[in-house]
């Protein structure tokens, strides 16, 4: 599988040294909450999302692919998912998932299939 999923696309407006935590994150049709951890590692880059009380409290991760525009001046992300799509993601643990490979496989392969 490619890594690009892991990269942010060019005219997102990520920079390297960015801190994104406590971003708010803007599904493409709504917000969806804010950011609660996010990685600057080449070809592993993702936001951890906070979802709140959206979906329960529950954290998400998404690729930084998904990002299409970061505001800086406004604090606020937008990513190119809808909420249905985010909340029908593969479901994340921050304490079993993150740096786990397979997972990082299935959630790749959920954001790049048909219709993502």
């Amino acid at each position: 599988m490619s890594n690009e999923i892991w990269s942010y696309i060019p005219t997102a407006g990520h920079g390297p040294d960015s801190d994104l935590t406590g971003y708010k994150v803007e599904a493409a049709d709504g917000h969806i909450g804010k950011v609660d951890k996010h990685s600057d590692e080449v070809a592993n880059q993702y936001i951890v999302v906070d979802t709140g009380v959206w979906i329960f409290g529950k954290e998400v991760l998404l690729p930084a692919s998904t990002v299409t525009a970061i505001d800086h001046e406004e604090r606020k992300i937008l990513v190119s998912r809808t909420k249905e799509q985010i909340k029908n993601a593969p479901e994340f643990d921050k304490e079993k998932h993150l740096g786990d490979p397979a997972y990082r496989d299935q959630l790749g392969g959920y954001y790049s299939g048909p219709g993502h």
